[in-house]
């Protein structure tokens, strides 16, 4: 650099001093302007930013994997019928017909589902959840640093246990627990043989204790008709996703179909001709939160269109924040011709006049992007806490992120200068100081298409809220065909062994207590799980004849006390000792079976452990009620009788439910050994509601979004009706002088927005119908759309714009006409 250069630069750096020293003033003279159109831009920004967040948590799940690219899980489909049966899991010799007979298959694992287990320490029993049973080839398969053991021999041995470094701290408050010992179910002691960091929130599953397969006897079984592991393969590299699915074809025909043939004397062809079929498919490890529609997934899904429409509504509020920072700049702007008029008169080039225009706005959009990060920091908790989530801003988000956001603001900045910059300055400074500058009518033609846009967006949001909500109401208050109001359910009754009948009756002689059942399934469990068997209604099993039917375990006292209704036949009798080998079914799996008089009919299921047909004979139908989500709809299902389950459920009558509860409590604790079981109960009303954990948190997503949306455009409005006002600030004076009351001039300033929020209105109702009825259709039963939803999302946008652009309008309104003519 030369010395000759130096007072160049000077002249620069005094320039650029300047500049931003005039911009900075700029934004103190007007303060309630330039905070409404940083603090819109900035909320923008920040919404956009945590929104963005929750969609690339949502699309890490299983990522941490270092081979998740190539690691698929298999899924079982088949239908027989008009029964089907689509689940995660499959037979247990799957895996080693697998790796024995298709070398592009690398590794294979089996993993089964201990759901909770009773852990013990020092005495008392805790519940624990995510247990599993697993191969030793879990570790080839998944990503689960070890902290401890040998992750080739961890799961080697019959009754080792692998542990999480989160459990292991709980029980021995250590990592260093390789050779200890824990006690599960009351009964069984398990070798610890290695310690795992605990499973990433992203995850479909979540491992707290792996125990192994070895030497579980379900485990070598050779029987295809048994869907009991989920089987998670990794495939070579090269291999596709196709190739796997079409080897699958040929190990279902050699494997599967014989014993098919043996037990339902159905080849697939013959299954396939009138449209059934068996078969087994894969999906992506990575594609199992977000695109399995199963029903039986361990841990709630997620829902790739929720995570579409998330990321489009930030994209969206993202755009109304810089259709507004643009709006109000380029309308702002128009009010400043004067200045620009007097510049130019006493020597500012166009040049020096853009450079001022950008430089004012650059520094705004600076300013927006420091206040954004401050937002997000601020309602990033209330985001985890509405979505469920952990997300954290580590290192390597802040490292996008920021710069991202400060690209966006300094790039929406630049775009709303365009305008000042280049078609102001460009205007002769003589017309402008005689007071002939006349603004573009195009100008507001965009503006008027801008404001439109907005309230068309927040109208939809508004109307999805509502929608949504109803489809909830709707859930809470459809008749199920069972009661679930005073049901007390209490887990953990395979702990009382044979205790439970005696502590049954105990219970029944509290007063308050009406009713009471010991059963192995209840209409709030979710299908993971149910039991679902072939049955037949002749003997030789024929494929013609056989239905896929979910299999219940209850007793005699579970119809009456969920209040169920028989509508034919009679319930479970505990006096008839024919009982044993009685069922009663419902009325969708009478039809399914095709009886016209179910009575008495006999019904065939063929017992792989005794590898013998096992008949039942029908004792009553019970009308159909919904079992699970009501996303999905009936399905056919059958009662055995049992004195067996793993669940009370006893109806109450009582004002003081505390109290029965503490007596229940302690009838529980009284039997030998049950002093440090866990008392776990909850309410049926309670678990039927955390079915709809999903939807309700989609509803507050909404309701969330629709607000900021909301809030952001009605900044919008607000600045654009204060500039509105302030232009035709003398109009209102002469109007004020010839008669016109508060509330003419409140009409004068409030009809032109009005009529572009009715224009929003007749855009957003079709837009909304079409993605609620989407929306809608998962589930099998629904509410119907009302077109009232969308005249009150109307009139609510109605009102809310009337209220912003009114606070504006009566204060003008209201200004002294003095004040406004004294210029003229």
């Amino acid at each position: 650099m030369n010395e000759a250069d130096f007072p160049q630069l000077i002249a620069q750096s005094t320039m650029l001093k300047n500049y931003l020293k005039i911009a900075w003033r700029s934004l103190l003279r007007s303060k309630a302007f330039s905070a409404i159109n940083i603090f819109g831009l900035a909320l923008g920004l920040a919404i956009f930013s945590l929104i963005g967040l929750f969609v690339l948590d949502e699309l890490a799940y299983d990522r941490y994997n270092k081979y998740a690219d190539r690691v698929y899980r298999i899924n079982t489909s088949v239908k027989i019928n008009e029964s089907e049966f689509n689940d995660r899991v499959t037979p247990a010799p799957l895996a080693a017909a697998l790796v024995k007979t298709y070398p592009q298959v690398e590794q294979v694992v089996r993993i089964t589902d201990g759901g909770n287990i009773l852990v013990e320490k020092g005495g008392e029993t805790f519940v624990e959840p995510n247990a599993f049973s697993a191969d030793s080839t879990l570790f080839n398969v998944f990503t689960l640093p070890m902290l401890a053991g040998d992750p080739k021999t961890a799961l080697s041995g019959p009754n080792s246990m692998v542990i999480s470094a989160s459990i292991a701290k709980k029980y021995f408050n250590t990592l260093d627990v390789i050779g200890k010992t824990l006690k599960v179910e009351n009964t069984m002691l398990y070798k610890i043989t290695g310690v795992i960091k605990d499973t990433p929130p992203q995850s479909h599953i979540h491992f707290n204790f792996i125990a192994s397969l070895s030497g579980q006897e379900s485990a070598r079984s050779d029987f295809w008709l048994s869907n009991s592991f989920a089987t998670y393969v990794l495939l070579r590299e090269g291999t596709s996703q196709a190739n796997l699915d079409t080897y699958l074809k040929e190990i279902a025909r050699k494997y599967a179909e014989p014993q098919v043939i043996d037990r339902a004397h159905s080849t697939f062809a013959e299954l396939e001709k009138k449209g059934g079929y068996f078969k087994y498919s894969t999906i992506p490890l990575t594609q199992i939160h977000l695109n399995s529609t199963l029903s039986s997934e361990l841990e709630p899904s997620g829902n790739i269109q929720y995570v579409y429409i998330s990321g489009i509504i930030g994209l969206i509020i993202l755009l109304i924040a810089c259709i507004n920072f643009m709006n109000l700049s380029t309308a702002r702007s128009a009010g400043r011709a004067k200045e620009i008029g007097v510049r130019k008169v006493v020597g500012s080039g166009r040049p020096n006049l853009i450079l001022q225009f950008l430089t004012e706005s650059l520094l705004t959009g600076i300013v927006a992007f420091v206040l954004s990060v401050g937002i997000i920091i601020l309602l990033l908790p209330y985001l985890n806490q509405l979505a469920g989530k952990e997300i954290t801003l580590y290192s390597s988000i802040i490292f996008w992120l920021l710069p991202g956001l400060l690209c966006v603001a300094l790039l929406s900045g630049l775009l709303a200068s365009i305008y000042p910059a280049f078609v102001l300055s460009a205007f002769d400074p003589v017309e402008i100081l005689k007071g002939k500058f006349v603004l573009n009518i195009k100008g507001y033609k965009l503006r008027n298409a801008l404001v439109v846009f907005q309230f068309t967006i927040a109208i939809i949001l508004i109307a999805g809220t509502l929608i949504i909500y109803g489809q909830l109401d709707f859930i809470r208050n459809k008749d199920l065909g069972y009661n679930r109001e005073q049901v007390l359910v209490i887990r953990n009754a395979y702990a009382l062994g044979g205790h439970t009948e005696t502590f049954k009756n105990e219970v029944l002689g509290i007063p308050g207590v009406l009713s009471g059942s010991l059963s192995g399934n209840l209409p709030t469990s979710t299908a993971n799980d149910w039991n679902k068997n072939a049955y037949s209604r002749d003997a030789t099993m024929s494929a013609s004849q056989t239905q896929t039917i979910v299999d219940w375990n209850v007793d005699a006292g579970y119809i009456p006390t969920l209040k169920m209704q028989i509508v034919e036949g009679r319930n479970f009798s505990e006096k008839m000792a024919s009982d044993s080998s009685a069922i009663i079914i419902n009325e969708t799996a009478a039809r399914a079976f095709g009886f016209e008089n179910p009575l008495n009919a006999k019904v065939y299921d063929f017992n792989s452990g005794k590898n013998s047909v096992e008949e039942y004979h029908i004792v009553g139908v019970v009308k159909d009620f919904n079992a699970g989500s009501l996303r999905y709809g009936t399905e056919p299902l059958l009662m055995h009788y049992s004195k067996h389950g793993g669940q009370f459920t006893f109806r109450l009558k009582t004002e003081d439910v505390s109290s029965v509860i503490a007596q229940i409590k302690s009838r529980y604790h009284s039997f030998d050994k049950m002093s440090s079981q866990p008392f776990l109960y909850s309410f049926l009303d309670d678990d039927f509601n955390s079915l709809y954990k999903s939807e309700e948190r989609t509803g507050r997503v909404f309701i969330t979004f629709a607000a900021l949306a909301i809030f952001i455009a009605c900044l919008g409005l607000f600045g654009l009706a204060s500039y509105s006002a302030e232009q035709r600030i003398k109009e209102i004076g002469v109007r004020k002088v010839l008669g016109a009351t508060v509330h003419n001039i409140v009409g004068l300033l409030s009809r032109d927005f009005i009529k572009l929020v009715f224009i929003a209105i007749i855009i957003a109702s079709p837009i909304a119908w079409w993605i609620m009825d989407k929306w809608l259709g998962d589930f099998a039963y629904r509410v119907h759309i009302n077109w009232k939803v969308f005249a009150i999302s109307g009139l609510a946008a109605v009102f809310i714009a009337l209220f912003t652009v009114s606070f504006k309008a009566i204060k003008a309104a209201l200004m002294n006409p003095v004040k406004s003519l004294r210029s003229e």
